[in-house]
């Protein structure tokens, strides 16, 4: 850690540098987001029409990024994939940041038993890999977001959870910690009013590196053809829709959601890295 807080030569020049690629990917991610809110409005078809007149039709003025095999425009289908691409990722973030977080800082700062028995159990989680864990829980409830969704959460619960324990330690051990108590503040308020909010930039920046990665594992299941049903538009889906197309030699309907997969997730990763950093920065 000391050596990521001392300032060396230099250091300005290569924040400077960074700091380009990190605008570029938080206008990127304003603009997915945007596409993702605006997407009923701005597509310029129903992402679900079918027309096999224009089947694997490459652009054109209609059809400015081509259509699918089944003659889907490939423009709307990207806009209001990127809906579904979002906000299920959004689900697993909120919900594994809400219970990590409460997870974490009771075995934080009760200790004893009560930590003992949460760290086995985030350690069990940890043992079952959350695409497997996922799969299950889709073959028990069938197609959907919602269950991807809470198996992606359950898996990515525990990195919260051990990070946030690991910031709560640190913190009960600050003087301020043992002048509340003294003042007669419960374990309840110092956690909610002074803890949390000391150890919130880091866990959001945590959780914003976790976006990306349940955006690449859920695309990854909608390519296998679970959780997203067959007609919603889905990045991920998109790519599973586009194999045959490839194979005829027409592929620009499957490698452009491939490419926003990779862009987004690369987007969300250096911004919660940005973060990270700034947030290292300011940490005495």
């Amino acid at each position: 850690m000391t050596a990521v807080l001392t300032r060396r030569p230099g250091l300005s020049r290569i924040r400077t540098a960074r700091s380009p690629l990190h605008l570029i990917c938080v206008v990127f991610v304003a603009l997915v987001t945007t596409a993702a809110l605006l997407a009923s409005w701005v597509a310029p078809y129903d992402p679900n029409a079918i027309d096999l007149g224009n089947a694997m039709a490459g652009p054109s003025a209609e059809h400015w990024l081509g259509a699918d095999t089944a003659g889907r425009d490939t423009l709307s289908r990207l806009l209001l994939g990127a809906r579904t691409s979002l906000l299920g990722p959004l689900g697993v973030v909120v919900f594994a940041t809400v219970a990590g977080v409460a997870v974490g800082m009771a075995a934080g700062w009760r200790g004893g038993w009560l930590d003992s028995v949460l760290s086995r159990g985030t350690e069990l989680v940890f043992a079952f890999p959350g695409m497997l864990l996922a799969i299950l829980i889709i073959s028990v409830y069938g197609e959907g977001l919602l269950a991807p969704v809470v198996a992606l959460s359950i898996a990515y619960l525990p990195y919260v959870s051990r990070l946030t324990r690991s910031l709560v330690l640190a913190e009960r051990e600050r003087p301020y910690v043992s002048a509340y108590q003294v003042q007669g503040h419960s374990g309840l308020q110092i956690c909610l009013r002074h803890i949390l909010p000391n150890i919130a930039p880091v866990v959001l920046a945590q959780s914003t590196i976790n976006f990306g990665y349940a955006l690449m594992d859920l695309a990854g299941l909608s390519f296998l053809g679970l959780g997203i049903p067959a007609l919603t538009p889905d990045w991920g889906r998109m790519v599973f829709d586009g194999q045959t197309a490839v194979q005829h030699g027409y592929p620009l309907s499957a490698i452009l959601p491939c490419v926003f997969i990779v862009l987004t997730v690369v987007a969300f990763n250096v911004v919660g890295e940005r973060w990270a950093d700034r947030v290292a920065r300011r940490t005495p």
